[in-house]
């Protein structure tokens, strides 16, 4: 390697060492206007906006369940397949469409018993351990139902106790569209929101500049319920009959709250 490449190599080096003391320098140097001082900060007001409606139900909703045991898995399946079988009709013929129809459960357990042990009676005795014995097999399937002619739903679901079903879960009256209702309801809160942060930044003579951040809670609030059987009890005919009255759906209240920060100059 001659002279003249180990001269420019030397003076590259030197040139980029001195630019990277440069860049340092220069950071220090704008470092210098911070010392002593905090860190900027940023002025923010926070403002809570509210709004609330109430609408009627559009759907009812009820689920039942059917439980049935055998010796064997295809019986207790056929046993209660013939139950969900009846109970589908049923509720196909008052006008319920099949895509409001749907399973939410369905399980195949072993039943077990337990045997005592037995004991010999001479002398000396002995005994064998107790042990559980398989018994057979329980099928259980859960139904849920929409049903969206509320004028039908107390009759739909008190009929189905008639079917054999072992237990029928509560009636409830909810809005099928709840989001778009909240959609609304929240475009209202935030105008309260807004309509709060206006006038405190005039009270305090500062200006609104970005939203810094929000919060928004949307609660349904608790559907109207009515029940009629559970507990695994079987509805009879007789109790069909009573427990079929009018049931009004009643009203809905959907809430909105926001919580919106803003910052300010």
């Amino acid at each position: 390697m001659n002279q003249k490449v180990i001269w420019n190599i030397g003076a590259g080096v030197g040139i980029l060492a001195i630019i990277f003391l440069a860049v340092i320098s220069i950071k220090e140097f704008k470092s210098i206007g911070y010392v002593g001082k905090n860190d900027q900060t940023i002025n923010t007001i926070t403002v809570s906006g509210k709004a609330e409606t109430f609408k009627k139900p559009d759907i009812a909703t009820f689920s039942f369940s059917v439980t049935e045991n055998a010796l064997l898995v295809a019986d207790a399946q056929t046993k209660a397949a013939t139950k969900v079988d009846n109970a589908l009709k049923s509720i196909r013929t008052a006008g319920v469409d099949d895509k409001d129809v749907k399973t939410i459960s369905y399980s195949i357990n072993p039943h077990y018993e337990y045997q005592d042990g037995l004991c010999t009676q001479t002398y000396p005795q002995t005994c064998r351990p107790g042990k559980s014995i398989l018994a057979g097999y329980e099928v259980s399937q859960s139904i849920q139902v929409k049903v969206r002619d509320l004028s039908k739903a107390g009759t739909i679901f008190g009929s189905i106790g008639a079917l054999g079903v072992q237990s029928v879960d509560s009636l409830s009256f909810s809005i099928d569209n709840i989001d778009a209702v909240k959609d609304q309801i929240r475009g209202e809160a935030i105008i309260d929101a807004q309509k709060k942060a206006d006038i405190l930044a005039r009270q305090l003579g500062v200006s609104l500049v970005r939203v810094n951040s929000f919060y928004d809670s949307s609660d349904q609030g608790n559907p109207m319920s009515y029940g009629i059987g559970g507990g695994g009890n079987v509805i009879s005919a007789r109790d069909v009959s009573l427990a079929t009255p009018s049931i009004p759906a009643g009203e809905n209240k959907v809430t909105s709250n926001v919580t919106i920060t803003y910052e300010i100059k």
